[in-house]
């Protein structure tokens, strides 16, 4: 099967990540997969046989937007591409014009509920023949922007190689991971910081506009000695085994990946309660409204005096990479027909 995956970049991220894991094992079923992005510092842990193409699908503007997507429909008709998939709102737009220059079908994974729904936006989504949902809270949540042409299939994880066990000493390891922009909530963890006791560290993982705010906000709080950014990991797994604590203050997310790693391998987490990470609890009993800066203050100090009753989740919700490759592969073959693998 020969497909092409349209990302908006390759910098840091959950769709980011979503798509390296999957073009990855689509390589290694012996599928010909070529991911079209503007690039980024992720580019280079693209699985071998992972082929990229460098084009400005994350530049929102109608005219480069079209010419792009001719550059895409004349090298999928070269290569013999056979299905395009879309991952964002640019790239739907470019795949709905370059799989119809090309006469190929094109789907789209909806990775977010947008809080933008007028409903031309979606006309891509509408169109394709089918979307991909990473959660039920997607698929809900984005019902008026769609046609009905929804599948829900969760992101699926790589498998996991390392354990979590609580590190020694008398030190509160906090750990947060992500892009650092406001719909994550780190800036509201920053602000209550200086009010909590105790001997504790934060170590924010994780690149984004923030970055500069944040930093100045730490030296301001005096708060360096204690809270430390550190940029663009690829070694997220190392860091999570060795926190005492995972703290996800998100305002909105797809499917959580940094959250359910942690739930993979056994990490305590102080989570909000938003729907994506419902679906990965067994209840919402102890998540934690997102921006509510004192319910938060209390239950990280709480964690620390070792009082909080930690939200229960359920790894088995969780499915693999192979799973879900497995699942997007019956949608590709509902769309091209059973013959496209040969």
């Amino acid at each position: 099967m020969k497909i092409i995956h349209i990302l908006p970049e390759l910098e840091e991220g959950g769709v980011e990540r979503h798509v390296l894991w999957l073009a990855g094992e689509q390589a290694s079923r012996g599928y010909k997969v070529t991911v079209i992005s503007s690039g980024g510092k992720m580019v280079p842990l693209l699985r071998d046989g992972v082929n990229h193409l460098t084009l400005p699908v994350d530049v929102k503007n109608p005219l480069t937007a079209f010419l792009t997507a001719r550059k895409i429909a004349q090298f999928a008709k070269n290569e013999g591409i056979q299905l395009l998939h879309a991952h964002s709102r640019v790239p739907a737009w470019i795949a709905e014009w370059a799989a119809a220059k090309a006469k190929i079908p094109y789907i789209v994974t909806a990775h977010v509920v947008f809080g933008n729904k007028r409903p031309w936006i979606y006309r891509p989504y509408r169109k394709a023949a089918q979307v991909i949902c990473v959660s039920e809270a997607v698929e809900q949540g984005m019902a008026s922007c769609f046609s009905g042409n929804t599948k829900v299939i969760l992101n699926g994880m790589p498998d996991v190689s390392l354990k979590w066990s609580a590190p020694g000493g008398p030190t509160i390891r906090f750990l947060f991971i992500g892009r650092l922009s406001p719909v994550k909530g780190i800036q509201d963890i920053i602000e209550i910081l200086p009010s909590l006791k105790e001997d504790w560290t934060l170590d924010i993982v994780g690149d984004g506009p923030l970055y500069p705010s944040l930093l100045g906000r730490v030296q301001e709080l005096g708060l360096g000695d204690r809270v430390f950014l550190r940029g663009f990991r690829d070694d997220t797994d190392d860091w999570l085994a060795q926190c005492s604590c995972l703290l996800f203050p998100s305002y909105t997310e797809g499917m959580p990946l940094t959250l359910a790693r942690a739930v993979q391998m056994n990490v305590p987490a102080l989570a909000s309660h938003i729907p994506p990470v419902a679906e990965m609890a067994l209840s919402g009993e102890n998540l934690l409204p997102p921006g509510e800066k004192t319910v938060w203050k209390e239950a990280i100090q709480a964690f620390i005096d070792g009082r909080f009753a930690l939200p229960r989740f359920a790894p088995d919700r969780i499915p693999t990479v192979t799973g879900m490759a497995d699942q997007v592969e019956d949608v590709y073959l509902k769309v091209l027909g059973e013959d496209a693998i040969s």
